[in-house]
């Protein structure tokens, strides 16, 4: 009987019930992937996420930290230590809304925000993003009409976002978009520049000098950093 009681309460138990949870998510260091910091401070214009001294200053200045399943602090130490599918796959990333707090209060002046937006590109580019959340599909379809046609068209751009979501706040937002359409404020035109071979021969550059940066590079950028 005590037995059984025992089993009743623990099962009731909140806090028990975290000890397990976290219990599961503890990986080997076999398992963590060493190269996913250095390739987000590189992709991250060279950020010094190693010299981030873990003070939750950027915690408590983000508006949103509440809403997000781990914290700003948490999520640079994550990408440290190399959780790479448990950082690609948080709705951290998604729900930071570029507001620059963080990056303005740092007290090591680590450019946060620039690393939230390399943690979106390394998950689109490795599939990890949420792939109905209205802000990876905003972003993904906004990363490809740049690419493609070296502008953005908002118009476009929110009927994509909202029939891959939820068609539904299409219509609820229907009259809203008719005023902005009338007033000039929007339109469901396609913008396009007008030499597309220019901007891929950019981008292309860019990419080779990049790789071309990296391979020069030491093979142990963290040392380097700290």
């Amino acid at each position: 009987m005590e037995r059984s009681i025992y089993a009743e309460s623990f099962a009731l138990d909140v806090t028990a019930k975290d000890r397990l949870d976290t219990r599961r998510k503890i990986k080997y260091e076999s398992e963590l992937d060493k190269t996913f910091s250095n390739r987000i401070a590189e992709s991250a214009h060279g950020e010094q996420l190693f010299g981030c001294i873990q003070c939750g200053t950027c915690s408590a200045a983000c508006p949103v930290s509440h809403y997000m399943d781990y914290t700003p602090r948490k999520i640079i130490q994550m990408v440290r230590e190399g959780f790479k599918e448990e950082v690609l796959k948080s709705s951290t990333v998604w729900l930071c809304a570029s507001c620059y707090a963080c990056t303005v209060e740092c007290p090591k002046g680590i450019k946060i925000t620039d690393v939230m937006y390399a943690l979106k590109r390394e998950a689109i580019s490795g599939n990890y993003y949420p792939k109905n959340a209205p802000a990876s599909i905003l972003a993904n379809n906004f990363f490809k009409q740049v690419l493609n046609n070296g502008r953005n068209s908002e118009g476009p751009l929110l009927m994509k976002m909202y029939l891959k979501t939820n068609p539904f706040m299409l219509l609820k937002n229907m009259m809203l978009g008719i005023k902005l359409f009338t007033r000039g404020r929007i339109s469901m035109k396609t913008e396009k520049i007008r030499d597309k071979k220019a901007l891929k021969k950019l981008l292309n550059s860019v990419e080779s000098k990049k790789k071309i940066l990296s391979a020069g590079k030491p093979a142990d950028v963290k040392e380097a950093a700290v």
